[in-house]
């Protein structure tokens, strides 16, 4: 780190300055001192001649404004930056707001309080709350727009600093008598800090300088100490937080009057005067220490008092009131950068990231990539590749095979000009001095020095570099330890001061070019003197960069001779082929046009060959360059047969252009005019223009070679009726099926299966269903058969599912529901069965002969699933289970106990518990005890229920017997039908009664029937709900 003195200010009147404070945001320093004077200064900012100027510091002021307002000395003022406002109070307690207006400042706010001195004033980190400390213990607390948030009174307390943590939940005061006390933001009391800097500290002691870094640049390294308390008497203590036990703690050996972080919390500077032994005055000093406490230099300052300092914004200068005078000195970090083949690698710090953000600028091609590196401690660059050093992560596994590396706590890790990892390497010493050749990296530290001899696999990509380097041990290491001290020094033509204002966005600006001064003198002895005395100069001096110089000059003057003798001395194999190409020209004119486009100006040489009427080499130049937009342009102005591939090529060229940029608009238009089929496919796509993409299919012949790809295209946006097509016109049917069924376009799967004589559709079918039934997406599965005409494997699928929720005991009606549906999917196999016989012995039979052949075939090919015949008789029997609880709740007691003794023949679908306890219920109901009496009888001797359940069973009849005799006391006239056999009549599935009249009517659907009168009722089948004609 380097400091010096640049600039010294005096104040008017030789009034003496109490206080400094330099605005981080805008620039601008205000200074109190006795008498009242309070002045605002700006320095002015850098022009572009400053490049010119080197670093040294402006010379003038933008601004010099004194405010009015204060009568007494001005001890402290404070910057919110965050809105621009400037806090200042004097030692009568009058406190000043100042706002900036139309360039210059004005007062916004006046507080008096009249009873005690300010002694500290401290914004938070967000610039919303401002606390203001008297000596006489009063604390308030206030907002940016002036009102009071809270106040507090802290008796017998004087009180004399402040300061905010930078999440503004904790403040920090400083006693008079040295103590510093932890309070909330609200004002109530915590504990009081240990401090462990006085420890052996006897005598009177006040504090110096408080500061908090509030990590708005972020921080130098994780866990970073950034609270800085130093106390009068040289003692300071710095801390990562209001808590830290193990405090990093300095004896500065002077006296203290001011302390402040810099804008990134990396350098700490301690302001204040030491005795000298050789002279008798005290002499003013500002010394510069790390977070970790590391000494980095002393800046002696003239004068008689130093009384305040303050940071510029960007690190980069300090301002110092001494006397009735502010010195400025600038400040040049040790950055942490380096170049290494046209890449410029340097390092910054980011708020939002724990870890250094290095970046690698390529500044040939104006590209960077950024690594994160966690605790970087240096960058050292040659040739090709930089080493980055760095602590060791301790989750870090490191390698088995390195030099002792248990207990290592540094790594080299070497790495390439775009920020590859190659080879890190574990070292146990500090690498406080890196430095590196070609072959060679040399770590010191005070005691001991590591060499490390690399090898780099050279046209190996980062992965095989990386399994070599796994794979074995490659170079030589060596640590040796000396007893001298090494030191180091870095120079080099980056302006890093500029660049890290803005690290994301590196400019070409910051780089500066400085010409030796033999190049010097070459150029000079070629523009005055003449090429011939230029070539003996460098003859006499020789060098690369010379003998390239001399031979541009001597092709500007067409001295192909010279250029040649000059191309060969610099070694320049393309300069010479170049050279011996101009001799074969003969025209005077065509050398100078292609010495011009030589040097890159390719208006002008263009220019010249339009007026040596050579349009073609002005097409041939540009089409060199890539210019196809200009091509294009000349291309228009003449004609010819070999113009028109040639202007094709151009469209397709300036197509691509806009394509690669994704302005697919544009490239539509050129692709057009190219013909360029495949590539205006991708923009249709890419544009969401199916309809465009529809069309280009359409216009293309069959079996073209770009179908396939546009058929994709659709696949992928789920059009299933074009992707067919374009699949068709390619003679691909199969591919057109597998995107139905990718697309779940059934039929049409099954429709160009049977079209085109394909046999797997029945395969593909089951080998679906089965995926989506190991998905337990049965529905799924039968929606799937049922769209593809598989009604039998719907139906067992759908008669599963209903068997599943009977068991479940769910609601009745959704079982019925269940079973009628797998009822209907039976009856469209049937009928399918049917057409399919029908259209087999069309022409050869009657209609019945072929119905009946259909009906037999599905016998045959149905034998394993019995279930067809009686595909009713799940949604019959909870038809006729509803029914008779209507019924019965209605009050048609006779009509449910007639329905109910249906149900004893679907024994095996209801449970029988429910079927008789209904039973017993309506026969109860109708007191026909003699059906009760059965029905229980039935019920006692169920072996599914437990013996707690038959007994109650048979306490609730023993109840029902001992008062009504168990037998039927109207016996009706249809219970020897009722009873079943042989001539059983047909049911009415509306009321549950046999049909003994010739007049009913015949679901067409399910083949059920309903008594004549009965059917007028309804619009829909009560069975399997289709509708009434």
């Amino acid at each position: 780190m380097f400091f010096y003195l640049s600039k010294k200010i005096a104040v008017p009147n030789n009034v003496k300055l109490k206080c400094i404070s330099w605005n981080k945001d805008q620039g601008f320093i205000a200074c109190g001192g006795e008498d009242g004077l309070l002045k605002v200064l700006r320095l002015e900012t850098q022009t572009d001649d400053s490049k010119l100027r080197g670093l040294a510091a402006p010379s003038n002021l933008s601004m010099n404004q004194n405010l009015e307002g204060h009568s007494g000395a001005v001890q402290v003022v404070t910057w919110n930056e965050q809105y621009q406002k400037l806090t200042t109070s004097d030692q009568n307690g009058l406190i000043i707001v100042w706002m900036l207006y139309k360039g210059s400042w004005y007062e916004e706010m006046i507080n008096n309080r009249n009873k005690s001195v300010v002694r500290s004033m401290s914004w938070n980190a967000d610039g919303q709350k401002i606390c203001i400390v008297y000596e006489d213990g009063a604390v308030i607390v206030g907002s940016v727009d002036g009102n009071r948030i809270w106040g507090k009174d802290l008796k017998g307390i004087q009180l004399c600093h402040v300061t905010w943590s930078a999440d503004s939940k904790i403040l920090l005061f400083g006693m008079a008598n040295g103590e510093i006390h932890i309070y909330d933001n609200q004002g109530n009391f915590i504990m009081k800090m240990k401090l462990n800097c006085l420890v052996n500290v006897t005598g009177a002691i006040s504090i110096a300088g408080i500061h908090w870094y509030h990590g708005t640049e972020g921080y130098v390294e994780p866990d970073c100490p950034c609270l800085a308390i130093c106390f009068d008497n040289g003692r300071c203590q710095i801390m990562r937080h209001e808590n830290d036990q193990n405090p990093i703690l300095i004896d500065t050996g002077m006296y203290v009057v001011g302390i402040q972080w810099n804008h990134i919390g990396s350098v700490l500077a301690v302001a204040g005067s030491q005795k000298v032994v050789t002279q008798d005055k005290d002499v003013n000093i500002v010394q510069f220490y790390t977070p970790f406490g590391e000494h980095l230099g002393t800046l002696k300052v003239p004068g008689k008092q130093m009384c305040s300092l303050s940071w510029e914004g960007g690190g980069l200068k300090i301002a110092l009131a001494v006397d009735s005078f502010i010195y400025f000195a600038n400040i040049r970090p040790d950055y942490k950068w380096g170049y290494c083949s046209n890449t410029v690698v340097y390092a910054y710090t980011r708020p939002d990231r724990p870890e250094y953000c290095v970046v690698f600028w390529d500044t040939k091609n104006n590209e960077k990539f950024v690594k994160y590196v966690k605790s970087l401690i240096s960058i050292t660059t040659c040739g090709d590749f930089c080493i980055l050093a760095t602590k060791a992560d301790e989750n870090h596994p490191q390698e088995e095979n390195e030099m002792e590396t248990f207990g290592a706590t540094f790594v080299l890790v070497l790495c390439n000009s775009i920020g590859t990892p190659l080879d890190p390497k574990y070292i146990d010493l500090v690498p406080l001095f890196v430095a590196m050749t070609k072959t060679h990296v040399i770590a010191a530290s005070k005691e001991a020095f590591y060499t490390w001899q690399y090898r780099v696999a050279k046209k190996l990509t980062a992965l095989e570099i990386n399994q070599i380097t796994r794979s074995r041990k490659e170079g030589r290491e060596r640590i040796y330890h000396v007893d001298d001290v090494p030191s180091g020094s870095v120079d080099g033509v980056f302006d890093y001061s500029k660049a890290i204002q803005n690290p994301e966005h590196p400019s070409k600006d910051y780089i500066m070019n400085f010409e030796i001064r033999s190049l010097r003198d070459s150029r000079a002895l070629i523009e005055k003197v003449g090429i011939e005395d230029a070539s003996q100069f460098i003859e006499d001096n020789p060098h690369p960069r010379l003998w390239r110089l001399l031979a541009e000059a001597a092709l500007q003057k067409l001295d192909l001779y010279t250029a040649q003798q000059a191309f060969v001395r610099c070694k320049d194999y393309q300069g010479i082929k170049f050279v011996k190409r101009l001799g074969n020209l003969q025209s005077e004119s065509m050398k100078q046009a292609e010495v011009i486009a030589y040097f890159g100006r390719f208006e002008e040489a263009e220019r010249m060959y339009l007026d040596m009427d050579r349009r073609d080499l002005a097409i041939g130049l540009r089409l060199k360059l890539g210019d196809w937009f200009r091509v294009l342009q000349l291309l228009k102005t003449g004609s010819g047969d070999a113009d028109d591939s040639l202007l094709e090529q151009a469209h397709n060229a300036i197509g691509d252009y806009f394509a690669d940029r994704q302005k697919w608009l544009n490239a539509v238009q050129y692709y057009v005019k190219g013909r360029n089929q495949e590539r205006l496919a991708e923009c249709y796509y890419m544009l969401e223009d199916y309809e465009g993409l529809e069309n280009l299919a359409n216009s293309l012949p069959e079996n073209h070679k770009l179908l396939p790809e546009i058929a994709r295209m659709f696949v992928r946006v789920g059009m299933c009726e074009q992707a067919v097509s374009a699949f068709l016109k390619c003679n691909q049917p199969k591919s057109a099926v597998d995107t139905c069924v990718h697309l779940n376009q059934w039929n049409k799967a099954v429709e160009l299966a049977k079209s085109h004589s394909m046999k797997e559709i029945g395969s593909l079918l089951a080998r679906y269903a089965s995926h989506l039934l190991e998905k337990n997406k049965t529905l799924d599965a039968i929606e799937l058969y049922r769209k593809a005409s598989y009604f039998f494997d719907a139906a067992k699928l759908m008669y599963k599912i209903a068997d599943e929720e009977a068991k479940k005991r769910t609601k009745p009606l959704r079982v019925k529901k269940l079973y009628v549906l797998s009822a209907l999917l039976i009856e469209q196999y049937h009928e399918q069965m049917k057409n399919a016989q029908r259209g087999k012995v069309k022409g050869k039979s009657s209609e019945a002969t072929s119905a009946l052949a259909g009906l037999l075939e599905e016998e045959v090919l149905s034998t394993s699933s019995r279930f067809t015949d009686n595909a009713w008789r799940g949604a019959e029997a909870y038809h006729f289970f509803i029914l008779a609880q209507r019924q019965l709740y209605e009050g048609y007691v006779d009509t449910a106990l007639k329905t109910a003794l249906h149900l004893r023949d679907y024994e095996d679908i209801i449970p029988s518990v429910e079927i008789y306890s209904l039973l017993a219920l309506c026969a109860c109901a109708s007191r026909a005890f003699g059906t009760c009496s059965k029905a229980f009888i039935k019920l006692e001797s169920l072996e599914t229920l437990t013996v707690e359940q038959k007994q109650q069973y048979e306490d609730l009849a023993l109840e029902i017997f001992t008062k009504h005799t168990p037998k039927d006391n109207r016996k009706s006239e249809l219970n020897s039908l009722l009873e079943g056999g042989e001539g059983k009549l047909p049911t009415c599935i509306a009321t549950g009664s046999p049909i003994i009249e010739y007049q009913f009517w015949v679901c067409k659907v399910c083949k059920h029937y309903v008594l004549a009168q009965e059917i007028s009722n309804y619009n829909f089948c009560p069975l399997c709900h289709s509708s009434v004609e």
